[in-house]
């Protein structure tokens, strides 16, 4: 697996996971769903320097000019309910792309320490032949990416795919690059070290889908 780490240099991203992290801004819900959202902005730019592009003229008020203009077919598909800022980021970039939503949470059987990925919902285009983005805020065991994918086999196979995360621990990392295709490529913004014993990134910055919606329920 392909990864590309954002904050291995400088630039404006470091600012937003700051702020993902910072336990004061957390409390404006509605500024962490934003940061998100940004980091899928900046994730997808760079992601889209690697897909094919081609040659078009186009009219202009004053002649022609020749441009390029992507030519891959993109299905963009995130995990509910933490993925819908970053889907939303990524759809402003890639706003011609077909969509896919799909649920995954963790459900607690016996304790906090034990725990499982439960896909539930899928709604989703075909994915044959098309390069599938799969974002997810937070890649911590990375289960709900291999889980979510199995769920997706059904839907056809991708020509290329495209993992997008805001935050990742290399536990995690590693079990994706395990378990999907040597092509895959991952995108992230940054990568912490460790998991506590809860399956949560340490810092990381705390549940991504209660910081962005409020806390809910067990079951």
């Amino acid at each position: 697996m392909q990864i590309h780490h954002l904050l291995e240099e400088n630039s404006i991203a470091g600012k937003f996971v700051a702020q993902l992290r910072d336990t004061e801004i957390q409390k404006d819900r509605m500024r962490f769903r934003r940061n998100i959202e940004r980091l899928g902005e900046i994730l997808g730019y760079e992601l889209s320097k690697t897909l094919k592009f081609t040659s078009k003229n186009i009219n202009t008020p004053l002649g022609n000019a020749e441009v390029q203009l992507p030519e891959t077919q993109v299905a963009l598909c995130s995990i509910l309910r933490a993925g819908l800022p970053l889907h939303n980021g990524l759809l402003n970039y890639f706003d011609d792309a077909e969509n896919s939503f799909i649920s995954a949470y963790r459900h607690h059987p016996t304790s906090d320490e034990n725990f499982e990925i439960v896909v539930e919902y899928l709604a989703s285009p075909s994915l044959e032949g098309k390069t599938l983005i799969l974002a997810d805020p937070m890649l911590a065991t990375g289960r709900s990416f291999v889980n979510v994918m199995k769920a997706l086999e059904h839907m056809g196979k991708p020509k290329e795919i495209h993992l997008v995360a805001v935050i990742g621990a290399e536990e995690g990392i590693a079990h994706v690059a395990e378990e999907f295709p040597e092509s895959t490529k991952l995108w992230i913004a940054t990568i912490d070290k460790e998991l506590n014993d809860r399956g949560y990134i340490v810092p990381g910055l705390g549940d991504a889908g209660d910081l962005c919606y409020g806390g809910k329920l067990q079951h």
